[in-house]
């Protein structure tokens, strides 16, 4: 029977959140903790050892015997380095000590992280630094403490640092906007996020005997299964009782780290599931969908589940992307994305919007390039993926109203008709007056932005580095124009009408998956960039270069830095899929089919020994003997093709993409017909109706 869960009292259980700050800190030290998050300013090392010694206390009644700076390096993962509390007093035994010095900053070694050439491989030091906006937690007897990760220098070695960064500086811009409007009252605006997490799951036993699922998380080898996705079965449907168990387990995991997570269910394609939290705001947001990844795969294990966060592990079927879902909330809660009753408050909605699309039109590359993935390059356009040419969805109400701001005319509603700006009623727009669209990279959906390209496996961090940072840069344009305006409602009429004129061309609410969609693109002038390697050198385009340093996100180093590292990631990538692709094909798969090869060879010797016909067994053996000498001659190819890596980490790229891939492909084509053709007895690992239907 399962146990009964209190979820008011787990939730956040094992989170040194406000809650548990009110009963172990005096009030003083905790206000003057509050007044650190809400004004930026440093914390004293005073008040840092009193919190330090409270959390020690807290901690130690959770069960926690170490310590732990937890940061997020450019690997896009998370890394932590555990130290206990103990320290000696002398006569052989310990006390549990932990000072605010420990608390606030760490020095793990750097030297292994990427860095892209901000410091050189012998340059080691690397400093933590505490993240007070961002709760500590207790996880496997060690206080977790969220941090900023930098170098001797003050590089920023991490993608929090440039998060919190970007927060700040869209908010100092909302504000601005805000004020214009009569706000007073507002002193922070928050980026909301829910990032929606997809993933597979697979029996551990099966996972066990794939190599290739094993060291690059995707098979590079498979026919399809006799069933995939064709019915329509598995989306939403009734969760496998394995299945129910392991989320379950997941869901109070989560919340006893405060993790707002709030929907679970199948997905599309067999084998594939979902969780979505509620809103947060976006650094929290971060963390907690790195904890979620990390969680669930420990989960999983326990449950003999691997779960697969991959973009594409599976060729044919769905594969699994990240729905950011953003938008931009007062810390008064009001959303800026949602039209308001009054002319000011829709003014102040169209203005908003009119940023956004402005942002999205004018970096389309960039945010293009912060879901550059080889993983991502499997998945984009194809089977519920967006494709890889940005363009917003806005609705045929919404765009509607964008149209009559542009021309003009009556917007066709009972109660309005022409709509100036500032003076006239924007009509209510209620949530969910549209259809959402499935193929849109960027879709409004109510108050808020859904950024469907994400990869399932990469940080959110990124994506919303790109969005934040836009925003704040259209805001503080219009900002300038509107300051200065001696008549603000005129100057607010053409500065939105005047915006949606010149980037209408974002918008569209069609089908992105067809080909008259790419030709239209094309003649609206908007970049299409399918692959990671079209993408990636538009990332340190001088555009965006100015852009970030503009608003000290990055410095021109770490950017191009970053810029380094994901190419670098890129070919290191494909270079360990085409080794374990090589590795499979000759070592599993060519002694499989020769295997069987030669025991139909014998059949036929002994039935035609006695007469018998031998068709059936001829010519499979044929056909078997005809693909293994095709496997192994695309084998020797592929050997030959990573002999010849060009040097340079752009020339690499290139040749892994165009060369490399392509290789590979060929290779398993005959491998995936192979298998069709061998006895499954003779097979080396489990094959796709094995692994997606178990």
């Amino acid at each position: 029977m399962s146990h009964a869960v209190n979820v008011p009292e787990l939730f956040g259980s094992d989170v040194f959140n406000e809650a548990a700050m009110k009963q172990y800190l005096k009030p003083e030290i905790y206000s003057a903790w509050k007044r650190c998050v809400s004004t930026g300013s440093p914390l004293p090392l005073d008040v840092a050892n009193e919190i330090a010694e409270a959390m020690k206390v807290w901690a130690i009644s959770k069960g926690a015997t170490h310590y732990t700076h937890w940061f997020q390096p450019m690997t896009g993962i998370t890394a932590e380095k555990h130290d206990s509390f103990i320290a000696p007093v002398g006569d052989g035994r310990v006390v549990m000590e932990f000072s605010g010095k420990e608390l606030v900053r760490g020095e793990p070694d750097a030297s292994s992280f990427p860095s892209g050439g901000l410091r050189a491989t012998f340059e080691a030091r690397g400093y933590t630094a505490w993240d007070p906006t961002s709760f500590a937690f207790v996880k496997d007897d060690s206080l977790y403490i969220p941090t900023c990760f930098f170098s001797y220098t003050g590089a920023a070695l991490d993608k929090k640092t440039p998060l919190l960064r970007s927060l700040d500086e869209i908010s100092r811009e909302a504000l601005r906007i805000l004020r214009l409007f009569g706000d007073t009252e507002t002193k922070r605006v928050h980026v909301s996020v829910g990032p929606e997490q997809e993933y597979f799951l697979i029996p551990k036993s099966l996972y066990a005997q794939r190599e290739d699922l094993r060291l690059t998380g995707r098979t590079l080898f498979g026919a399809s299964a006799p069933k995939g996705q064709e019915l329509d079965d598995h989306y939403f449907g009734t969760i496998r009782t394995r299945v129910s168990c392991f989320m379950k387990d997941l869901d109070e995991q989560l919340w006893k780290l405060g993790v707002l997570s709030k929907t679970k269910h199948n997905e599309a394609a067999p084998a594939q599931h979902e969780l979505a939290p509620i809103y947060s705001e976006a650094g929290n947001a971060c963390d907690a969908n790195q904890l979620v990844m990390e969680i669930m795969k420990k989960c999983a294990a326990k449950h003999d589940l691997v779960c697969l966060l991959h973009e594409k592990p599976f060729a044919g079927v769905n594969g699994s992307g990240k729905h950011n879902n953003w938008s931009l909330c007062t810390d008064s809660g009001k959303n800026l994305f949602s039209p308001g009753k009054t002319p000011s408050q829709n003014a102040q909605f169209l203005v908003f919007l009119a940023a956004f699309l402005k942002g999205v039109d004018e970096y389309q590359d960039f945010l293009r390039c912060t879901v550059a993935s080889p993983g991502n390059d499997q998945r984009l356009g194809a089977s519920e993926a967006p494709p890889a040419i940005i363009s917003v969805f806005l609705g045929d109400e919404l765009t509607a109203i964008v149209d009559s701001v542009i021309h003009g005319n009556n917007y066709e509603d009972p109660a309005k008709s022409v709509m100036r700006i500032g003076v006239d009623v924007l009509p209510a727009i209620p949530k969910d007056t549209n259809d959402r669209n499935r193929t849109s990279p960027i879709a409004f959906t109510g108050n808020k932005f859904e950024f469907r390209m994400l990869g399932s496996s990469q940080s959110i961090a990124g994506p919303n580095i790109a969005l934040n940072t836009i925003m704040a840069e259209e805001l503080g344009k219009f900002s300038d124009v509107l300051e200065q305006a001696e008549d603000f409602d005129a100057a607010l009429q053409k500065l939105v009408c005047d915006t949606f004129t010149a980037h209408k061309r974002i918008i569209f609410n069609g089908n992105s998956y067809s080909k008259e969609w790419e030709q239209e693109a094309a003649r609206r002038g908007l970049s299409n960039l399918p692959s990671t390697v079209d993408a990636l050198p538009q990332y340190i385009s001088e555009k965006n270069i100015r852009l970030v340093t503009k608003h000290r996100i990055f410095s021109e180093q770490e950017f191009r830095a970053r810029y380094e590292i994901h190419l670098e990631s890129y070919s290191k990538i494909i270079c360990i899929e085409a080794k374990t692709a090589l590795d499979m094909a000759l070592r599993q798969i060519l002694p499989a089919a020769l295997h069987y090869c030669r025991d139909l060879s014998d059949s036929i010797g002994k039935k035609q020994s006695i007469g018998l016909s031998c068709h059936v067994e001829k010519s499979l053996a044929e056909r078997i003997s005809a693909a293994a000498d095709r496997l192994y001659d695309s084998c020797e190819a592929l050997r030959k093709i990573l002999d010849q890596m060009p040097e340079g980490a752009q020339a690499a790229a290139k040749w892994c993409h165009s060369v490399v891939l392509t290789q590979m492909d060929t290779i398993r084509e005959s491998a995936d017909l192979l298998e069709q053709l061998t006895d499954k007895s003779y097979w080396p690992y489990p094959v796709y109706s094995d692994l997606l239907f178990y």
